[in-house]
């Protein structure tokens, strides 16, 4: 009997012991990984950039991590970031095509779909359509400042109340981003814009949490009845819509002279090929990223600014300050003026810093290659860790707190930096990025020269710590609002 035990025994550890991860020869280091689990149970979604700074300093700034039984890569810091990102760019471009994103998506869209010429024809047809819908134009300003008018109403209203923003930025940004694609601007409480902003939060608070982490490691539950199901159902009722608004562009369009992003893609597919990747259900997919894309990173940043502006009351004076001087006697700011702003530029990009609205962004390897002295086998998925760069020592004169002398030198002048990431780099980098600069500088120029934003005396002191997902949010926060002189 003894010895039937202990053969089962030796039996089970064997079993557990074959079953093991296994690192392969020379790839970066990490912490031992449980059988078919492999490092799941050791990360804390709740603080999971805390727990990735954690192993970075027990295992250098590359190293990996298994989720289920497969390899994934991290890569932190400034220099490991620009080998992979902008050196081996393409070594480093692909998609993983077996996440529960990918899946909600069908790997339709851009953002999601693999390195491929499917990926480079639609991304060079976004970005040429795109600069021709106004982008770093007049016409593009002026769509932002009919916008802006909107928020200015919204706070007019509010003038010595207390209210939180979160909708009214988040809506501002996903109707400049309808303007462009879908030729509409939408009332905040029309059923299209909130069905579709219900719709993206719910995939995107699946996608970043426990029930996703089990779906991308665990391919053996895709099929059961799980909560990640959700993700799929909010994905279809967006789609749907789009779907709808695209059968009415089809009857009212005039082919060759487009009104918006449905319009242009629709005459695409009719100039190129039967056997093009340009397809009506690519075209969907690919509405709905730009919108994704598009309104949450604009619009989270946006809430970062004033959340830290209303706190640090004296860096807000003194961007109003600059802004009177530059704009006296002018009736609006235009893009241009930030050139003779470079205490107010400094101050968007410190916010875009602060918010890292993207910090970890998902790729896999396109070919065997190497990284900082390591064998990654092609296949193997890269979570490039861009908090390590926005955030890292000696890098930056303040890494750890919001100060705008980041991005100025000794003579007052606006500097980017080179570890200035916020979009990412190298072939995926955020195609929106001219839009979204555009549409920071111009909403808080016009706000900050209008209003004066005020810390509310009885909401206790601010919680900085942001709500960490597919993109970061700043936590929900009280603002009130008096008019400037």
């Amino acid at each position: 009997m003894f010895l039937s035990a202990v053969l089962l025994g030796l039996c089970i550890c064997f079993i557990i012991f074959q079953l093991r991860p296994r690192r392969p020869k020379n790839f970066p280091p990490g912490p031992p990984a449980l059988p078919i689990l492999g490092n799941i149970l050791q990360l804390n979604l709740q603080n999971l950039m805390g727990d990735l700074e954690r192993l970075r300093r027990s295992y250098g700034n590359v190293y990996s991590l298994f989720f289920g039984p497969r390899p994934n890569v991290v890569i932190n810091g400034v220099k490991a970031m620009k080998e992979a990102m902008v050196i081996k760019a393409v070594e480093f471009a692909g998609r993983p095509q077996d996440l529960l994103v990918h899946d909600v998506t069908q790997s339709k869209g851009f953002i999601f779909s693999d390195y491929g010429s499917s990926w480079r024809e639609h991304r060079r047809f976004s970005l040429m359509t795109m600069r021709n819908f106004g982008l770093g134009k007049k016409s593009m300003e002026e769509r932002i400042h009919d916008e802006i008018q909107y928020i200015i109403t919204t706070l007019d209203k509010n003038i010595g109340k207390t209210l939180t923003p979160q909708v009214m930025f988040h809506n501002a940004a996903s109707n400049i981003m309808c303007q462009v694609v879908f030729g509409t601007r939408y009332e905040y409480d029309d059923e299209f814009i909130t069905t579709i902003v219900q719709s993206v939060t719910e995939v995107t608070k699946i996608a970043s949490g426990p029930w996703a982490m089990l779906y991308n490691s665990l391919p053996f539950i895709r099929k059961l009845p799980l909560p990640f199901n959700k993700a799929f159902k909010a994905m279809k009722r967006s789609s749907d819509l789009v779907l709808r608004l695209l059968n009415e562009h089809k009857k009212t369009r005039v082919p060759g002279e487009p009104r918006d992003f449905l319009d242009c893609y629709l005459d695409e597919m009719e100039k190129t090929a039967e056997d093009s990747s340009f397809s009506e259900d690519k075209l969907i997919f690919t509405a709905i990223d730009l919108l994704f894309a598009g309104t949450d990173t604009t619009s989270n940043t946006l809430l970062t600014a004033f959340l830290y502006l209303m706190n640090h009351p004296h860096i807000q004076e003194r961007c109003q300050q600059e802004i009177d001087r530059v704009l006296e006697g002018k009736d609006q700011a235009c893009f241009d003026d930030r050139h003779q702003m470079p205490y107010m530029q400094a101050v968007i990009h410190e916010s875009q810093r602060i918010a890292n609205t993207i910090p970890l962004s998902v790729h896999c390897t396109t070919k065997d290659t190497e990284l900082a002295g390591y064998s990654i086998p092609k296949g193997t998925r890269i979570m490039q860790n861009l908090s390590s760069v926005l955030n890292e020592e000696g890098q930056w004169k303040y890494p750890h707190e919001f100060n705008p002398e980041n991005f100025l030198n000794d003579q007052g002048e606006f500097v980017k930096p080179d570890t200035f990431m916020p979009f990412s780099a190298g072939p995926r980098i955020c195609l929106g990025e001219g839009l979204a600069r555009m549409e920071l500088f111009l909403i808080m120029v016009t706000l900050l020269r209008k209003f004066k934003f005020i810390w509310p005396e009885d909401a206790g002191e601010p919680d900085y710590t942001p709500i960490f997902g597919l993109t970061t949010t700043p936590r929900p926060y009280p603002m009130k609002v008096q008019h400037r002189l």
